[in-house]
């Protein structure tokens, strides 16, 4: 069958009219031809008849079998109008647009620091890596053109860590974060560890130069307090804690995030985490942070604490989904900065909404849920005074975002 492709789709895919409904067919572009077998909705066995003037040459030796990225095939100024594309999009199904603020910032090649990659015993040895695209398949990448050269030259712990203590009937689950004192790893799925087994994670740990090694969250191995910069503090990194994937994409969010509050001196930070906005801020504003993980406002609690020449900052732990913060809590306040998980905010953007806080900074990672909670402050009298797009997650679908709000 042959099609031509229209878009491209939420999940990558190209996107072509057929006689029962859409076509959908990875690895291509739009106003690409294209010859296959078409199996059900999907178009396999793809042979490019004519390419788009978009398509490159994709930098990564992994690209056709690594489910890692979606995306090498297609240049930065198409991926990066797209993704704006997408919020666009999303906002005008609630009825909203808003002036985006360009260019969409892009995080560069190798400079992943936080990553989880699955490994799997085998007669051989181990695979170590992504999973195979729709497969449950794990595909090795010993040359990643993702991952930050630290976690790359982790591997070999990876494999070692799977090699003995994985077993071949289970996978194995490996995050690894990039700290300032080495490599920071916690493991799930692998054998339970009895006294011998842990004193054998202890000594990988040891040979490798592990910052901390968590397995099935017992902490096994702790050579050196896994620490990372956030704004002038340092901040020690609970075991499995989120942390913003790259350095550029965290400094372009912080960045709007300024821009956003001004010069206010009252600042709420909801959904703080390890006060990836809370710290930087608090260089001239006072800041209440609020987070429902009780690991992560202890780290970030400490870390002002310890940093010199920060204004007050509070912390406190709290479920926002079940209980978020009331509008008469907010009085006072001269701007709130929210950054929810995928589900976004319902909740709390209704509280906003009541509210008479001056200024709003949203951060998001799901478009859907941004233009539903933005609809929801604007139909309260907020404006949405303007969007960045950050392309955090290069090569990939995923589509990250700050966003200013604004009472009339």
């Amino acid at each position: 069958m042959r099609i031509t492709v229209e878009r491209l789709g939420h999940l990558g895919d190209g996107v072509a009219p057929g006689p029962d409904g859409p076509i959908f067919a990875a690895g291509l572009l739009p106003g690409e031809v294209a010859e296959g077998e078409l199996r059900g909705d999907r178009l396999e066995e793809v042979r490019i008849v004519t390419p788009s003037p978009d398509r490159v040459r994709p930098p990564c030796a992994h690209a056709r079998s690594c489910g890692g990225c979606q995306l090498q095939h297609v240049s930065d100024s198409f991926l990066a109008g797209w993704k704006q594309g997408v919020v666009a999009q999303a906002l005008a199904q609630q009825g909203l647009a808003a002036p985006f603020r360009g260019p969409v910032l892009t995080s560069p090649p190798a400079s992943r620091r936080r990553a989880t990659l699955s490994g799997r015993r085998t007669k051989g040895g181990v695979l170590m890596g992504f999973h195979a695209r729709g497969r449950d398949l794990v595909i090795p990448v010993p040359q990643c053109r993702l991952l930050h050269p630290d976690l790359m030259a982790g591997l070999p712990a990876l494999e070692a860590l799977v090699s003995l203590g994985g077993s071949r009937s289970a996978e194995v689950q490996l995050t690894v974060t990039r700290s300032l004192g080495g490599l920071d790893v916690a493991v799930s799925g692998g054998k339970p560890a009895d006294a011998a087994l842990r004193m054998d994670l202890a000594r990988l740990a040891e040979q490798f130069a592990l910052a901390r090694l968590t397995w099935e969250g017992e902490t096994v191995a702790l050579r050196a307090e896994p620490m990372v910069q956030v704004g002038a503090a340092r901040v020690a990194l609970p075991p499995g804690a989120f942390l913003q994937a790259t350095e550029a994409g965290e400094s372009a969010l912080v960045a709007a995030v300024q821009e956003a509050v001004g010069p206010a001196r009252r600042v709420a930070d909801l959904f703080c985490g390890l006060g990836t906005f809370s710290l930087p801020l608090a260089a001239r504003a006072e800041v209440h942070a609020v987070e429902g993980d009780a690991g992560l406002t202890a780290a970030l609690d400490r870390a002002a604490r310890l940093t010199p020449g920060l204004k007050r900052i509070t912390v406190e732990t709290r479920d926002l989904f079940r209980r978020p913060l009331e509008a008469d809590e907010m009085k006072g306040l001269d701007a709130v900065v929210i950054d929810p998980p995928r589900a976004g905010a319902e909740a709390q953007a209704a509280r906003l909404a009541a509210s008479t806080v001056p200024v709003i900074a949203m951060v998001s990672c799901n478009p859907a849920t941004f233009a539903r909670d933005a609809r929801t402050l604007t139909e309260a009298g907020y404006r949405l005074d303007w969007v960045q797009v950050v392309d955090q997650f290069r090569w990939s679908v995923h589509v990250e975002l700050a966003a200013r709000f604004s009472r009339q």
